[in-house]
Order: C-alpha cells, then structure tokens, then sequence
C-alpha cells in the first residue's frame, strides 16, 4: 500500500489496479471511502479500461476478429508501477504486453495521477497511442465508491446527492448488463435525490445527458460530506451494491453495449479514437468538508 498526504487529508492506494482504498480526514478522523466489505462489494474505486461496462456476450470485434473481454475490462485487475514525485503526487501506469494483446490488441500507455490539494484529491487519466500504425479504440472511467456510514441515529435515507445544474435526471434502464433505449425519469426536489436502497436494485442508474459537473454528497444529522467534481465525461452512473451503505459516483468515457450493438468495437456508443503517438485526458476530483 502507497500513501500521499498533506496536513489535512491522507489518501492510500494499492498498485493492483491503481486503486484508491483510502481517503481520510486527518483533522475529524473520518473515512471518506467506502471499507470494501466483500459481503456486498470487495472492491474501493476500481479503474475501468479499456471498455466500460459491459460486452454483448463478452465479446468485441476488431477488424472482424474476435475478442473477449470481462466486465470494465482488465486494469483494474492487473499491477501498475508507481512512481511517487512527492508526498502529495503519485502516478501509476499500465502499458501493454502480451498478455494484454490477447485479448485487446492495441498499444496504449494509460497512466492514473493522483494528487492532493488542499482538502482535495484529483484522479487524471492519461492515455497514449503507443502504436506506430493503428488507432486506439477505447473507453475509460470512474467507479470509486464513497461511504454513507450507519448508527448513530444516522440510516441510509438520511443521505442525499445535490447537483449543481440537474432539475431531473433521466436514466437509462440496463438488461443483462446491457444499456437499453428504455429509459425513465426522476424529478428532483430543489436539485435533491434522496438515496434509499430501493433505488439501485434493478442496477445503476446511468446517465447520457447529465448536465451537472460537481455531485455533492450530504446527510441530515451532520455537517459531514463531499463534492465530487468532473468535466469532460459524457456518461455518468451512480449505484450501490444492494443494501450496501456506500454510493458510487462515476464518471465514464465509455459506456456498456447497447442491447442492439453489432459488437463492433469502431462503432461502440462512446468508444474513444487516438491516432498514433496521441495522448488525451479527463479528470475527476473529491473534496471533503
């Protein structure tokens, strides 16, 4: 485990998967993450890459050969080497091997940095065409999931999300992990979306025209909580593991597959281009209060 830190926060990370496991105030002594209990999600804020979500059947076609790939892709099961510049900078990146180009066959160099300013934490994605011949097709995002602590006179209901620009959100519905056109619509009380448990039972909520760039995360009985700021994603999704006290928020370039895609990685809703030697970059940052 490697940690960067300034007066006021600490965040720990781990090199599988360039994870962030860990984001605390060091002045109330209060975990912003969520624990990781594997009785509802093991996981803290893995990295999705190259796709986001999931394949029609697992599998993608590039140039009429095919391809199979899990869930959100590899990354976020492979180890990534870390470079610490400073006690508040970190970077870890990822390249290709063969490994890799069983299963996506592209050359990339993606490369998480992380930093802390202030009370905030930034997480940069950078990803280079390393290939001298082909384009770069793929998708990346964010899933770290933020703690929505119990007891105390404290239940899950009594947390909510403001966003900064959204009156209601319209959401697409997901079937076998798949993105349908059905979509519906919840209205929301003054920017408000109240959580309750019931709301991701049927799987994330997952947005194509979310016009809001910070998601704030409150409760009713404290001042405790957090702003969750992030431009340039396209697609965004928020859901819990069911009657877990954690919400997600995260932020994609990259969606699942449409439930009548051809398979075609080219033509992928949200799939990014990169021509060789190009980079390209998105951020999102947390900052707790």
């Amino acid at each position: 485990m490697i940690s960067i830190e300034n007066e006021y926060v600490k965040a720990v990370f781990s090199a599988k998967g360039a994870e962030l496991q860990n984001f605390k105030s060091k002045e109330t002594d209060t975990e912003y993450l969520w624990n990781g209990n594997p009785q509802f999600w093991g996981k803290f804020s893995p990295v999705l890459f190259p796709i986001v979500g999931g394949l029609k059947d697992n599998t993608y076609l590039v140039n009429g050969q095919k391809y199979n790939l899990p869930r959100h892709g590899f990354a976020r099961d492979r180890e990534f080497k870390a470079n610490q510049t400073s006690a508040t900078e970190i970077t870890f990146t990822l390249t290709h091997d063969e490994d890799t180009l069983k299963v996506y066959p592209f050359k990339f160099a993606l490369a998480l940095h992380y930093k802390i300013e202030g009370k905030s934490l930034s997480c940069t994605y950078h990803v280079t065409n390393t290939d001298d011949q082909n384009t770069l097709l793929f998708s990346v995002g964010g899933h770290p999931a933020f703690a929505t602590p119990t007891g105390h006179e404290l239940t899950y209901d009594d947390y909510f999300l403001v966003f900064n620009k959204d009156t209601e959100l319209v959401y697409h519905k997901i079937h076998s992990d798949l993105i349908s056109d059905e979509t519906d619509t919840i209205e929301l009380d003054k920017n408000v979306l109240r959580l309750n448990h019931k709301l991701f039972y049927e799987d994330a909520l997952v947005f194509k025209t979310l016009k809001s760039n910070r998601i704030t995360l409150r409760n009713r009985r404290n001042p405790r909580g957090l702003h969750f700021d992030f431009d340039g994603f396209p697609f965004f999704g928020i859901w819990a593991a069911k009657d877990a006290d954690f919400v997600c928020l995260e932020p994609w370039c990259g969606i699942a597959d449409g439930t009548d895609h051809d398979q075609n990685l080219e033509t992928k809703e949200g799939i990014v281009s990169l021509q060789t030697g190009e980079n390209w970059e998105r951020s999102w940052s947390v900052s707790c209060f």
